[in-house]
């Protein structure tokens, strides 16, 4: 593991967001680190200080998340010490890491919570991870993300990261938000909220946005459309609280690809355009085709609905009911390489040239092209969910008894392959006078499937936590899953169902955990847990002989968790050192077989802020983490885990300005800098370590008018993500997103 190229380094940013006496209450809120409050990983969501809670856990309030100009939701991931968020793909379909734990994309070990309640149940299916379904918007209070600690107990048992999204609640008064939002790249969005109250304690809060752009990645046609619409009514009771709230969202864009590593393709490069997003496919034994628009890109068109009841029930008891009804469609389409670039000459006909079937040009023989999938899939998902809880607080001793139960279904039909040379330039067209362009099935390979998949899951949990001196407390977490998958594949397009699930099987997890307070607002934890990676529609397909041969494809995960923490007035610092041994399953090309894999992680993360008088404000949070591929099916033991970086650190500073006229600017800004990864677990392909600035300024001109410009990527760093995740060999690589400018100007009354 490399850790010679540590690089650390400071820059100014800028963020838009409250009136005056907002900007006041976020100023006091970063100064006001000791009384900080957790609500996610308490049993039945009691709400805790964060310098007591006995586990890792990271918040960032709405300015904060402002701050960061998020371009898709996996970009606020980046902020999360442990975690390596891949968010270069577009708006939908991030690859996001967890403290080593072993993955090839998506993200396995990452559950999105809306008020406590999974977005969707699964974490990862193929073409699908939770943040996909979820996007950011003036509508969110403020998000916790909880690293390993209780999380195999409480929830789906997700062991690895949870990240819960708070949506804002009405009060007495009427107040809200207005936001118009450009760019360099012409992103022409407007973002409303608006909250106050109906009737006697009874509040409401209405929000969304619409947007257009060409994207970032200009693809020459606009590429990135949706609409957001959210409401929340809450409702005080004498003895508690109800929320209820839907979210409808229609919000898709161009999915970016690797792209080759030749000269002429930089960041700003997408293999879609014009001339190419019209395609016919080809599927089926049969050869049926199809006509498509790889315009329509990756997404998620649905709603997620649901709500949260608090109830004080009397003698020490409270109850606690959080549910949702996630409905709609995750489809993507895109064009994907495969393989090298090579001269036209080199597979033309005539060995000479070739026409484009749009433009009727006749290209050379030295032009290079490469071959590029044509791939849909079309997923249309639906779930719903209810945990609920009981507590008793006695004494020293306060106990939860809990049941979660979610049922959840998929249906996919998937078309990929349909490979064709394309020229290698910004929406390379497709040729014709190539004998694999012209007759489909001379050309690469093709994997087409219609599925279907219903699972349920039903937990009952009981934690209990005791204090044994005022300064020491234990607890002690147990959950019993049942886990049921029906599955049918038919494979080929054919009508032929060539594999058939029918799984039922249980699970124990735990954890336990002790937490020490050394002075009123500093302490130390330490904790220990065993979870389990539930199987699930795609699991079975891609390790289906391990299925047949009596496997019950549970894979555990087991963690183990030392920290401190410390927070005053205007300072903070977590540091909490991991160890972690996962069994897991990686599949390179869909269909393929599965490489089962053991991986070992040991590391250490931290979070520290510090706000000076003057108005200087800086966070720093790093990772350094060594991972070992313990057992592997496809011999990689001894190896690095794929796409995880040894070590990445951010600091980022802000300063405030009181302006004479009674406003405020506040300069802020983000140094990122991340170690070599490699690209594969054959550690056969290095991708390069690089630093990444960002920087913003934020200009409350009135107590009502305010204005934000954000830079990402000021210095337009040529940084990769990921390589060719299907062929390692192949000198293709994802480039970070390039330099964009954002400018926003909002009002709140």
């Amino acid at each position: 593991m490399k850790y010679n190229k540590l690089a650390i380094a400071l820059a100014v940013s800028v963020a838009m967001g409250a009136a005056h006496a907002q900007q006041k209450d976020n100023q006091q809120q970063e100064k006001n680190e000791f009384e900080q409050i957790v609500v996610t990983g308490t049993p039945g969501g009691t709400a805790v200080r964060k310098v007591d809670a006995s586990y890792a856990i990271t918040n960032l309030s709405a300015e904060t998340m402002t701050k960061l100009a998020p371009k898709s939701t996996a970009e606020l991931f980046v902020a999360v010490p442990g975690v390596w968020a891949e968010s270069s793909g577009g708006v939908a379909g991030a690859n996001v890491f967890v403290r080593g734990m072993p993955g090839g994309g998506d993200a396995p070990f990452l559950t999105v919570q809306l008020e406590g309640a999974p977005v969707f149940q699964p974490p990862t299916l193929s073409f699908l991870e939770n943040s996909s379904l979820f996007r950011m918007d003036e509508t969110v209070s403020f998000m916790e993300a909880l690293r390993g600690g209780p999380n195999p107990v409480i929830s789906n048992g997700q062991p690895g990261l949870t990240t819960n999204f708070m949506l804002k609640e009405g009060t007495a008064g009427t107040e809200g938000t207005v936001k118009y939002t450009t760019s360099d790249y012409d992103l022409q969005r407007l973002d409303a909220v608006i909250s106050g109250e109906l009737g006697n304690d009874f509040y409401y809060m209405i929000g969304g946005y619409v947007k257009s752009s060409p994207g970032i990645r200009d693809a020459g046609f606009t590429s990135e459309k949706g609409h957001q619409f959210t409401i929340n009514l809450t409702k005080e009771l004498d003895n508690g609280k109800i929320n209820l709230y839907t979210r409808i969202t229609d919000d898709h864009g161009v999915w970016y690809l690797p792209t080759p590593l030749v000269s002429g393709v930089d960041a700003g490069y997408t293999q879609i355009g014009t001339m190419n997003r019209q395609a016919t496919i080809q599927y089926g034994p049969d050869g049926t085709t199809q006509n498509i628009d790889l315009g329509e890109g990756r997404g998620w068109d649905g709603s997620i609905s649901g709500g949260k009841i608090n109830l004080e029930l009397g003698n020490g008891w409270t109850f606690t009911d959080r549910f949702n009804l996630t409905k709609g469609d995750a489809d993507t389409l895109g064009l994907v390489p495969d393989g090298n670039p090579v001269a036209l000459s080199s597979v033309a006909d005539n060995g000479e040239s070739a026409v484009g079937v749009a433009s009727g040009d006749t290209y050379s023989g030295s032009t290079l092209v490469q071959q590029i999938g044509r791939w849909v899939v079309r997923k249309e998902i639906e779930s719903f969910t209810n945990d609920l809880a009981f507590s008793k607080q006695l004494d020293a001793l306060k106990m939860t008894f809990g049941m979660y139960a979610s049922s959840y279904s998929a249906n996919d039909w998937w078309s990929i392959g349909n490979q064709s040379y394309h020229v290698i330039a910004q929406g390379g067209e497709n040729l014709t006078g190539i004998d694999c362009n012209d007759n489909a099935d001379s050309c690469g390979w093709n994997y087409d499937i219609n599925s279907t998949g219903d699972g349920r899951t039903r937990a009952f949990y009981a934690a209990f936590e005791y204090d044994v001196t005022d300064q020491l407390t234990l607890d002690l977490g147990v959950r019993r899953e049942n886990h049921v998958i029906q599955y049918s594949v038919d494979e080929g397009l054919d009508g032929a169902i060539d594999k058939t699930v029918d799984y039922d099987e249980d699970s124990t997890s735990w954890t336990v955990g002790g937490n020490y307070a050394l002075t009123d607002n500093s302490g130390i934890f330490v904790r220990i847990n065993n979870g389990s990676k539930m199987p699930y529609f795609d699991d079975f397909r891609d390790n289906y002989g391990n299925y047949q041969n009596g496997n019950d494809l549970v894979f555990d995960v087991k963690q183990s968790e030392i920290g401190y923490k410390l927070a005053g007035s205007n300072y903070s610092l977590y540091a909490t050192a991991f160890f972690n041994e996962v069994e897991s399953s990686n599949t390179l090309v869909p269909g393929a077989p599965a490489e089962l894999t053991v991986n070992e992680a040991t590391g250490l993360e931290i979070d520290a802020n510090y706000v000076f008088e003057s108005g200087l404000n800086i966070n720093m949070n790093a990772t350094i983490q060594d991972t070992e591929i313990t057992e592997s099916s496809s011999g990689n033991q001894g190896n690095e885990a794929q796409r995880q970086p040894g070590w990445q650190v951010r600091i980022t500073p802000s300063y405030d300005i009181e302006l004479d006229n009674g406003g405020y600017l506040t300069l802020y800004g983000t140094i990122a800098s991340v170690d070599d990864r490699w690209s594969d677990n054959g550690n056969t392909v290095v991708l390069d370590g690089y630093t990444k600035i960002d920087a913003g300024v934020n200009w409350e001109m009135t107590s009502n008018f305010n204005l934000r410009v954000s830079v990402d990527n000021l210095t337009d760093k040529l940084g990769l993500t990921e390589g060719d995740p299907r062929n390692p060999a192949a000198p293709n690589g994802r480039y970070i997103l390039p330099r964009s400018v954002r400018l926003s100007v909002g009002y709140n009354f």
